[in-house]
Formats: structure tokens, sequence, C-alpha cells
């Protein structure tokens, strides 16, 4: 989808097509705490951009819309599109709120090919959703992504089979998965800078730097990539939730009170959705907008609070030096069902664990009717980086 987040505001509100809209912002104004969620194409002509700072979008586009996140009325948005797209294949793997993969293989027969379906997907959503999509057509993957990327807004971008390779060479070697800033620059010390460069590299060379995923990411450069689309998985690939403090804070209680908030957020939802987490992510962001995530893989599957708590409290101690904090979080991911094997015989029924005594406190009473006693007076105002992620 294009800019989904404020596409689907200016769609609702005419009074803001044409104008720049910043999604992310906090409510107070533009000038808050939070980061840029989404920027419509009006704002990214300022420079505006996802992830940056609240305050540095403001002084980039001091005339745009800031709005706080409305991650409800998205979400009924994105269910109506991903319905549109199951109607062309069962085949399709969301991979987050407005993206997803379709394998449209065994479509073609009833419907043609690839580039035909694209153009009835995208008039589809126009016509039910008054939005737009942009998309790639490939065999692949990875180039299908990178296609969808090229002319956006409203885009179409089909690559032919046989012509992966030679599509993916001018552009910036960044374009590839597993290619961050680091990495970037780790390959422009080997001469690399475009994707062509990288798929040209000696492979005995690259893999001499990188070991085994020196020779996947050449195979991605040349356009090979075999994943399939994997239908069903409209589950979240994570779970998390963060905040941003109001003001950067070192104070040892605030910093251990939040993470316990964050905590029980995330394993309570975790319950919700019958899952248990065996990786664990903190995210650490400082007063310098330095931004560090540690993460720990467990031999079990998680959902209470208190061992995620347990967890994170450890990563923390790990990468905190003292410095005044600006945002933590909590990411929980490697799912899997927390339903136990029947008994054949079961015992009588054990009394419930405290964490599912507070489960329906809170669906009979709601949020905050029963809180830990440590948390009270700890309680932060929220912010939009406290919306939930999954």
């Amino acid at each position: 989808m294009d800019a989904f987040f404020a596409a689907v505001e200016q769609r609702d509100r005419p009074e803001l097509r044409g104008r720049p809209v910043i999604i992310g912002a906090d409510p107070r104004g533009g000038r808050g705490r939070g980061v840029v969620s989404t920027a419509s194409y009006e704002a990214r002509r300022f420079g505006v951009g996802s992830a940056m700072p609240i305050s540095q979008a403001w002084r980039a586009c001091p005339h745009g819309v800031y709005l706080p996140p409305d991650m409800e009325r998205y979400a009924h948005e994105s269910g109506r599109i991903m319905d549109i797209l199951g109607r062309v294949t069962d085949l399709v793997e969301p991979v987050s709120i407005d993206e997803a993969f379709l394998d449209v293989t065994a479509s073609a027969r009833a419907l043609g090919p690839g580039d035909v379906v694209a153009r009835r997907v995208k008039e589809q959503i126009r016509d039910e959703t008054g939005l737009t999509a942009s998309v790639g057509v490939a065999t692949s993957k990875l180039v299908a992504k990178v296609a969808s990327d090229m002319r956006k807004p409203d885009g179409l971008v089909l690559v032919p089979a046989g012509e992966e390779a030679s599509f993916l060479a001018p552009l910036p070697v960044r374009r590839l998965w597993g290619v961050g800033p680091k990495m970037e620059e780790m390959l422009a010390r080997l001469g690399v800078v475009t994707v062509g460069d990288l798929a040209a590299l000696d492979p005995a060379r690259l893999e001499r730097r990188l070991g085994t995923h020196g020779h996947d990411l050449q195979l991605l450069a040349r356009g090979i990539d075999e994943r399939e689309v994997i239908a069903g998985s409209e589950g979240a690939k994570s779970i998390g939730q963060e905040h941003t403090f109001d003001h950067d804070t070192a104070d040892p209680e605030r910093l251990r009170a939040m993470l316990l908030s964050l905590a029980d957020n995330v394993a309570r939802r975790l319950r919700h959705h019958g899952l248990k987490a065996r990786t664990l992510t903190l995210k650490y962001r400082d007063l310098t907008f330095r931004t560090r995530t540690h993460a720990r893989t467990l031999a079990a599957g998680v959902d209470s609070g208190n061992e995620v708590f347990e967890v994170v409290r450890g990563l923390f101690a790990e990468v905190h030096r003292g410095r005044p904090v600006r945002l933590l979080g909590i990411y929980s991911s490697h799912f899997g069902s927390d339903a136990p094997q029947l008994e054949l015989f079961p015992e009588d029924e054990a009394p419930a664990p405290a964490d599912r005594l507070r489960d329906e406190v809170t669906r009979r009473f709601g949020r905050g009717s029963l809180t830990r006693a440590s948390l009270l007076g700890h309680r932060e105002r929220r912010n939009p980086s406290d919306k939930p992620s999954e």
C-alpha cells in the first residue's frame, strides 16, 4: 500500500488531500517526542520519512499536519485489503499491516498472467477502499518486493523471467535484504556499490569476509530467491510494545517500572493469541538517539509477565551504561501454541495462575483495573510509540 496510514487519513478527511500529512505525532502537536510512522508523499518532498524523530520532521516540514496513529482504523482497512487479495489466490502471505506476497501461479489459467492479475488487484483495491497500491510482479519474493518499490505511488513493475539479475544490477546494494548501513559500508570497502558489483564479486573473496552469509547474499544479488509464499502466515511475526519517555530518564526505578509494565502488556497479548515466545528482544534508545536491539532465545516458550521481565531485565543490564534513556521496547517472536497435551486422567483443576486471573479481571472490568503494587505511582502518560506491534 502507498503511504498507507497517511492515505487512509487523507481519504477520510478531504481537507487533508494534497497536504503533507505525518502520522506518529504526539497528540499535543508536532513538537512531541514520537517518531514518524508514515508520511504522505507530499510530506516526503520535504525530506520527512518513516522512523524520523517527530522533532526533526517538524523542522523539515513545520506546516505539515501531524496526527497520532489510529491503529484500529488502519487494521480494519488492512483486513478489507487482505480479503481482496484472498479472492485472487489462496497463497497470500501478509508480511505487515500493509504488505503481502501472493503466489498467483495457479491463478493464471482463470485470471491470466501476473501483470494482468496485478492490474486486477490494484483496480479492486482502488474501487473498494479508495486507496492505491503498488505491485511488483516477478518470479521470486525478493525481486517482486524490489519491483513494488520502484514506481510508487500507484505503480506496477513487471520483471520477466530471466531478467532478474539485469533488473537488480544497477540498483544500490542496500536494496537487498540483509544489507543494512554496516553491511553496506563493509561491502563498499570491497568495491561493491551496486547489486551488480556484488553479483560479479569473486565468491571466495566474499565468503572469506562473510562466510556462508556471503554466498546467500550473492545468490540474492543474482536474482535467485527460492523462498516460497507461505499461506496462512497472517499471524503475528512478532508481538511487542515500546514507549518513548516524555523526558529522557536515568531513574532506575522508573526504568524498571517501564520494563515491568511492557513485559506484562506483551505477555498478556501472547496469552490472548494463545502463543508462547521463544525469542525476546529489548529495544533501547538513549539520549543521543543511538538505538540498540538485544535478543535472547530461550529453550522453552514463555507467556508470563514475570518470565518476560526476568529475561529483558538481564538484556537491559547488558546494554545500559547509566545514560539517560529515551525509549524502551520489548518484542517477542518465534511462537508456538501454549495448548498443553490433554491428560488421560486429569487431576482436580488447580487454581489459575496469577497471570490468568489478571486476564480475567481485565476482561471483565477493563484495562488498568488490576495492576502490580510495584507499578503504583509509576504510570507513564501514553504516547504514540506505545502502540502495540504485531
